[in-house]
């Protein structure tokens, strides 16, 4: 709370799911907040919420060429970023040999480069300033790989690739943060928003979300890790985190229980319910 409170922070996604948590939670402890999604409609019903100062901005990561002028906005609304949340995206949950190519580009463009071309705009004012935090949420699917969503563990690999790198370019400036949280499973609307095989397709059933970590949850850990300037933080319930642990120390192993995991996750998906829904048991 200390860390945070009077801090201009910056949300992208924020209409849904963990951008809109981060807002509610990041309001309750006083910072001063910008958010940002395609629907400005659910934006205001955030800002409703609230007598903290909020601005609201409709954001399209895909429009690239219009960053420059959100990043303008929200320095003119408060004079300065402090911290930006790259939390703006979209899932998959498609077999790569039903899914066309369109979807792939599709899913690169919102994923990685409106998420980089964003952050361009506001490093250049951070380095300005020398200070500031970047803040991205990736996945546990930035770690490791799964079936469903190859286009989409892609991006979070991509992400993975170019906020590592990034931070070693911004050695000259120790205040400068980079911060990548990688969510698993969480209760959230990403999954009814998913990337399918083709781009007009929408998710047919979402099944039963429950078994996941609590989207509050996830967030509180997440503030908690952009207090404390965690570079890398896995937030997930067993047994996702234990894997990410395989992945990480003994990927030969994890390869071989993912080729197992993997089949039942296929299987839950074709039958309808939640994709992982059998390796976690409802909480009581």
């Amino acid at each position: 709370e200390n860390e945070l409170r009077g801090k201009v922070v910056w949300v992208t996604g924020a209409s849904s799911g963990i951008g809109e948590e981060l807002a509610y939670q990041l309001s309750k402890i006083g910072a001063l907040l910008a958010i940002s999604a395609r629907r400005e409609d659910e934006l205001e019903k955030i800002s409703n919420l609230s007598d903290k100062d909020i601005l609201v901005l409709r954001l399209d990561l895909t429009d690239r060429s219009s960053h420059e002028a959100a990043t303008n906005s929200v320095l003119k609304h408060f004079g300065k970023i402090d911290v930006l949340v790259n939390n703006g995206g979209r899932s998959q949950r498609s077999l790569f040999v039903d899914t066309n190519l369109d979807v792939y580009s599709a899913i690169m463009e919102l994923n990685y480069l409106g998420t980089i071309s964003l952050t361009k705009h506001v490093l250049n004012h951070m380095i300005q300033r020398k200070k500031g935090k970047i803040v991205t949420v990736s996945s546990v699917m930035g770690i490791m790989g799964a079936p469903l969503a190859s286009g989409y563990c892609a991006s979070k690999h991509a992400l993975q690739g170019f906020f590592n790198s990034l931070r070693t370019e911004l050695t000259d400036y120790p205040e400068i943060s980079i911060i990548n949280i990688c969510p698993g499973p969480v209760q959230s609307k990403i999954i009814q928003n998913v990337f399918t095989e083709n781009l007009a397709k929408s998710l047919e059933s979402s099944g039963d979300q429950s078994h996941k970590m609590p989207t509050d949850r996830c967030v509180r850990l997440t503030l908690v890790s952009t207090a404390n300037d965690v570079k890398e933080a896995w937030i997930s319930d067993h047994p996702y985190l234990a894997v990410c642990y395989l992945w990480q120390y003994a990927p030969t192993w994890a390869w071989w229980l993912m080729n197992r995991m993997g089949k039942r996750r296929i299987q839950n998906f074709k039958s309808g319910v939640d994709a992982d829904a059998s390796y976690s048991r409802k909480k009581k």
